[in-house]
C-alpha cells in the first residue's frame, strides 16, 4: 500500500478523487493501492529547552546560552493533532511506500519530513511536486513523481531557519527579558521580528527628528500652461524676489519644443510581495490577508502557487499559456466577460514570448503567480479583487508595449541681461497597448482627508497634453514663487514595509534593481505577513489608518538593543542569503550553525556583562510566556 501525505484535508480529497482512493475511513481515504491521509499544517515542532535539560525550564542569565548539542522535534500536545498524528503513524509503518504531497515549499518540506521522522516511517519515499492544484496538474505530477533525496538541500535549509529562530529567539528573548525587562515584561526577539521592527523605529525618528525648512520655486503661466524654472528651488526668499522681479513684465519666448516617442513595457507577473504591495495599495489588504486569499484561489485551483519570489516563468510553460488564456475569455462575473475585450486581439494567434516573462534560469521551485486556466465559481468580493489583479497581469504580458510620445517645452524670459529658463513637460499616449488592462481596472480614489496622500511610494504617471508651442513665438506670462516647505520621509504602510524588507530597507521602485536585490531581503514572501503580525500581537507597532506606526515599547526595545547584529537589516539578510545558498547546495547547513551558535555566544556575553541600568520601562499587555518559535 502507498501512503499519500498531504498538507491538509481539503488537498488530501483532491489527491484521493483523483487517484482513485475513493473508500473514506477515519482520517484518511482509501483506494486502488493508495491510502492518502493528511496532516493541518504543523504537526511537530522544535523541543522546547525545558525538553532538553530540567535546568532549562526556569528563565536564569546563568543558563544562557542555551544550546543543545543535539536538536529534537516533538508533536505539538493538542488533542486533534494527536489523534490525527496516530493515524499517520499507523499508516506508513505499514507502508510499502510513502508519497510526500506536502505544499511544495521549504516549509511544506519541513512539516512533511518531521512527521516521517516522528513516525519513524522505514519504507523509500516519492516526492509530488506541483504548482498547482489543477486535476492535470496532480495527474502530471503523480506521473512524474520525484525522489525525496533531490529535496534535501531544500529540507536542510528549512531546518537550518528552523534552528536559527530558535537558537535566536529562546536565548535572546530570554536574554532581554532578565536583563531589561525586569523579569516582569515578556520583551521578545527575533531573527526578522526585530529588524523588521527597528526600520518601522527608525523611520518614525527621521520623521520625528525632521525640521522642515522652506523653499521657493519660481514658475510662470503662458497660454494656459504652467511652465516651472530649471534653476530649481530657492532656498532665500530674496533670490526668489530677485529672480521673479527680473522676469516680471517681460516677454515670455519659446526656445525650444522637443517631441520624443518611446515604449512602456507592461509589469512583470506577480510574485507573492508584488501582489500583497498592489493589494495594499489598491484595496488596503493587509499582507496576512492577501496571503490567505491568494492561498484560497490556489486550493480552488484557479491560480498557481503562491509562496514564490520569482516574477518568471520556466520556458515549458509557454505551451500551455494559450489554453490559460482561453479559460479567461470564457470567465465571466455578475453575467459580464472582463477579459474577453482584451484578449480578443490577441486570439487566434501565437502569443508573443519575452525574456522578460520566460526565462527557465529564473525559476528554481517555482514560477510566478499566473490563473490557471480554470473558471472560477462562486468567488467573495475580495477574491475576486486578488483574483482580477492576477488575471490582468498575466494578460498584459502577452500585449504590445504601451507607445507614447513626450514633449518637452523650454521658454525663456530675458531680463537685465539675465536670462531665466522654463520648462513644461507633457505626456500623450499614442496607443495604449497593455495599458488596457489598466485603463479597465479604476481605483478607488484616495480620500481628500487621508493622510496616507502623503505615504504614496510611486506617483502617478503624468498624461497631459500640451497645447501646440512654435519654437520663436513669444507672449506675456503670469509669474509666481510659491514658498514650500521641505517634507519628512513617509510613514511606513503594508505595501512600503514589505518593499523594504524585501530590499533589506533599502527602498527601490524599479522592478529589475529590486529583483537583483532580492538575495539580501529579510525573511521569505510567505512569512513577512506573520512577521508584521507578530509586531501587532506584541504591540511593539500599531496602525493609524495605513500607517505603521512604532507604539513607545516597540521604540524603547529597539533603543535598548546596541548589538547590531539583532535588528540590522543588511545582517539579517546576509543570513537569509545563506539559507538560500544552503537550498541550492552553495552553503553548507553545519557551518551555518555553526556560525549562528557563535554569534548567540558572543550576545550573550555582551548583555550579561553590560554594567548600564538600561531597561523598558513602558509596559503593555503582554503575553508572560514566550513563544514557542520565533522569526
Amino acid at each position: 500500500m502507498i501512503v499519500c501525505i498531504a498538507e491538509k484535508p481539503s488537498v488530501a480529497r483532491d489527491i484521493a478523487r483523483i487517484i482513485g482512493a475513493s473508500s473514506q475511513r477515519d482520517g484518511y481515504m482509501e483506494g486502488n493501492g493508495y491510502q492518502v491521509t493528511w496532516t493541518y499544517g504543523h504537526l511537530c515542532t522544535l523541543k522546547e529547552p525545558g525538553d532538553y535539560t530540567p535546568a532549562w525550564r526556569p528563565w536564569a542569565l546563568t543558563q544562557l546560552p542555551m544550546i543543545p548539542p543535539r536538536f529534537g522535534i516533538k508533536l505539538i500536545q493538542q488533542e486533534h493533532i494527536t489523534k490525527q498524528f496516530a493515524v499517520i503513524e499507523r499508516l506508513m509503518q505499514q507502508a510499502d511506500g510513502i508519497v510526500n504531497c506536502g505544499d511544495a515549499g521549504q516549509e511544506g518540506e519541513l512539516i512533511q519530513r518531521w512527521v516521517m521522522q516522528k513516525a519513524q516511517a522505514k519504507c523509500p519515499v516519492k516526492r509530488l511536486w506541483i504548482s498547482s492544484m489543477t486535476d492535470e496538474a496532480i495527474r502530471e505530477g503523480f506521473a512524474n513523481l520525484k525522489d525525496q533525496q533531490d529535496y534535501q538541500p531544500l529540507y536542510m535549509a528549512g531546518l537550518s531557519r528552523a534552528i536559527g529562530d530558535w537558537l535566536l529567539g529562546m536565548n535572546a528573548t530570554r536574554l532581554y527579558t532578565l536583563k531589561y525587562g525586569q523579569n516582569r515584561q515578556v520583551l521578545s526577539i527575533g531573527r526578522v521580528q526585530t529588524p523588521t521592527l527597528a526600520l518601522i523605529v527608525n523611520r518614525q525618528k527621521e520623521i520625528d527628528n525632521f525640521k522642515p525648512e522652506p523653499y521657493w520655486v519660481l514658475a510662470t503661466v503662458y497660454r494656459d500652461t504652467t511652465f516651472t524654472a530649471t534653476k530649481g528651488k530657492f532656498t532665500k526668499k530674496e533670490e526668489g524676489e530677485q529672480a521673479f522681479a527680473t522676469i516680471e513684465g517681460k516677454p515670455f519666448v519659446i526656445t525650444k519644443v522637443e517631441k520624443k516617442e518611446g515604449k512602456e513595457q507592461p509589469p512583470q507577473l506577480y510574485d507573492l510581495t508584488s501582489l500583497q504591495v498592489d493589494c495594499n495599495r489598491k484595496f488596503g489588504y493587509t499582507a496576512e490577508q492577501t496571503l490567505n486569499l491568494i492561498q484560497s484561489l490556489y486550493e480552488h485551483k484557479y491560480t498557481t502557487y503562491p509562496r514564490v519570489d520569482t516574477q518568471f516563468l520556466s520556458d515549458d510553460v509557454y505551451a500551455k499559456c494559450p489554453q490559460t488564456m482561453n479559460g479567461l475569455y470564457q470567465v465571466k462575473f455578475n453575467g459580464v466577460a472582463p477579459y474577453a475585450d482584451l484578449i480578443r486581439p490577441i486570439g487566434g494567434k501565437p502569443l508573443k514570448k519575452s525574456k522578460r516573462v520566460f526565462d527557465t534560469s529564473k525559476v528554481t521551485d517555482h514560477h510566478a503567480i499566473i490563473p490557471t486556466g480554470i473558471i472560477p465559481q462562486g468567488l467573495s468580493d475580495a477574491e475576486r479583487k486578488v483574483f482580477d489583479l492576477v488575471a490582468r497581469r498575466f494578460i498584459g504580458v502577452f500585449l504590445p508595449d504601451c507607445k507614447f510620445s513626450t514633449t518637452t517645452v523650454i521658454g525663456t524670459v530675458e531680463g537685465d541681461g539675465t536670462a531665466i529658463e522654463f520648462k513644461a513637460t507633457g505626456k500623450e499616449i499614442l496607443e495604449p497597448g497593455w495599458r488596457v488592462v489598466r485603463e479597465k481596472s479604476p481605483e478607488p480614489p484616495e480620500s481628500p482627508e487621508s493622510p496616507d496622500s502623503l505615504d504614496k511610494q510611486e506617483k502617478p504617471d503624468e498624461e497631459k497634453t500640451l497645447p501646440t508651442f512654435t519654437k520663436g513665438e513669444s507672449g506675456p506670462h503670469q509669474p509666481t514663487l510659491t514658498e514650500k516647505m521641505t517634507t519628512p520621509p513617509p510613514y511606513y504602510n503594508e505595501a512600503s514595509l514589505l518593499r523594504a524588507m524585501e530590499t533589506a530597507g533599502k527602498f527601490v521602485e524599479d522592478e529589475e534593481l529590486r529583483a537583483a536585490m532580492k538575495e539580501n531581503g529579510i525573511g521569505r514572501p510567505s512569512s513577512r505577513a506573520s512577521i508584521i503580525e507578530t509586531l501587532f500581537k506584541r504591540k511593539y507597532i500599531k496602525r493609524e489608518r495605513k500607517r505603521l506606526v512604532a507604539t513607545p515599547t516597540g521604540i524603547e526595545l529597539i533603543d535598548l538593543i546596541r548589538e547590531e547584529l539583532l535588528k540590522s537589516c543588511e545582517l539579517t539578510g546576509i543570513w537569509e542569503k545563506k539559507l538560500r545558498d544552503i537550498e541550492h547546495q552553495k552553503y553548507d547547513a553545519a557551518q551555518f550553525i555553526q556560525e549562528l551558535k557563535q554569534q548567540i555566544t558572543d550576545i550573550v556575553n555582551e548583555v550579561i556583562t553590560d554594567p548600564s541600568n538600561r531597561r523598558v520601562t513602558v509596559m503593555a499587555d503582554e503575553e508572560k510566556k514566550p513563544a514557542k518559535k520565533k522569526q
